[in-house]
């Protein structure tokens, strides 16, 4: 990484768009990184805590509140984070669940400016069923997957580590998994730094 992207891990988030229908999907040239996980993950913690304000994105004790596609853009880096519905909490319908799906698959197949979907995990768990189905799912579609390890502040120390381990074997993610806390910081420059190189790796010019 240069050193312009070592100084600077300020993303300078703000919301630019919200999309509930694969027809409300805005069309971006920006590089775009997606935050997937389960309802209640943490993912509006997280992104709150990258642009270092409390209320950017909603926070609720129910999880599955998010129900929409939510586009952030870095105003200091120029790509943009794009938060997904929470997956295997969320007190709705099938049919509902099954509306969130297609348009997440929609989002993924047809964004040719995604550069890689970020894997948020619950850090006191073994890995789980429904996050490795979409690290599978993801790497069969050519994605490339970053982790991150979420409620770190929650979990000791060796058993941070032993998670890490597990998904880097699990995963092979194009980044070391990274240990996170949105409560204490935990985590907060390595992810800056780590979305940074990705977004700055589409946009170096092919190697000769």
């Amino acid at each position: 990484m240069d050193d312009q992207a070592q100084k600077h891990t300020d993303l300078g988030l703000t919301l630019l768009s919200t999309a509930y229908l694969a027809n409300q999907l805005p069309t971006l040239d920006a590089p775009q990184i997606a935050l997937a996980g389960r309802s209640n993950v943490g993912k509006s913690t997280l992104v709150n805590c990258l642009a270092g304000r409390k209320a950017l994105a909603k926070t609720s004790g129910t999880p599955g509140k998010t129900r929409s596609l939510n586009f952030y853009v870095s105003e200091t880096q120029g790509f943009c984070l794009v938060d997904l519905p929470g997956y295997g909490y969320a007190r709705c319908s099938m049919a509902e669940r099954d509306k969130w799906a297609k348009l997440i698959e929609s989002y993924i197949k047809t964004t040719k400016s995604l550069l890689a979907v970020t894997a948020l995990i619950d850090c006191r768990l073994p890995p789980q069923r429904l996050d490795v189905e979409l690290v599978d799912w993801l790497r069969s579609q050519r994605i490339p997957v970053l982790i991150v390890l979420t409620k770190a502040e929650k979990v000791a120390q060796r058993d941070r580590e032993a998670r890490k381990k597990e998904w880097r074997e699990l995963a092979q993610p194009a980044f070391p998994p990274i240990v996170f806390s949105g409560k204490t910081g935990l985590g907060r420059e390595a992810l800056c730094r780590v979305l940074i190189e990705t977004a700055l790796r589409a946009e170096a010019p092919p190697a000769p």
